[in-house]
């Protein structure tokens, strides 16, 4: 059912310190912002050979992202993001695995505009995942 790591999400008090860290530190391009208000988030991508890096500002203090910094302040791994060729069917067999679908379960549109699902963390080892359509 998986498809390739699509990216890893960090998230970051301070989205301009995190871009220097990846562009001038470490040599990567990093995109433009994005703001993804139905996320409540800012975001931009560190483009890597094989996969990205995805860094999240909070958008506001009702972001999710606040919560996850409030408890993390200097940042960290969020989630991580796999493909799936069929979001609707890889959220039943999930579903009927026992696995736990976030939000109301019906995909969101994601920052690479392709519909997006996320997973509880205490169903999979601790980490959060989003699945995200191939």
């Amino acid at each position: 059912m998986l498809g390739r790591l699509n990216h890893v999400a960090i998230a970051v008090p301070d989205l301009e310190a995190g871009c220097q860290v990846y562009s001038a530190m470490l040599g990567a391009t990093v995109s433009e912002p994005q703001i993804e208000a139905d996320h409540g988030v800012t975001v931009v991508f560190v483009e890597l050979p094989n996969t990205k890096i995805e860094l999240l500002e909070p958008l506001g203090d009702n972001s999710p992202i606040q919560a996850f910094l409030d408890k993390n302040p200097s940042g960290g791994i969020h989630h991580v993001c796999y493909e799936v060729e069929d979001i609707i069917a890889a959220r039943d067999h999930l579903k009927a695995e026992g696995a736990r679908v976030l939000g109301d379960g019906e995909p969101k549109t994601g920052a690479h505009g392709k519909p997006v699902l996320f997973l509880h963390p205490k169903d999979f080892c601790g980490t959060l995942v989003e699945l995200e359509q191939a």
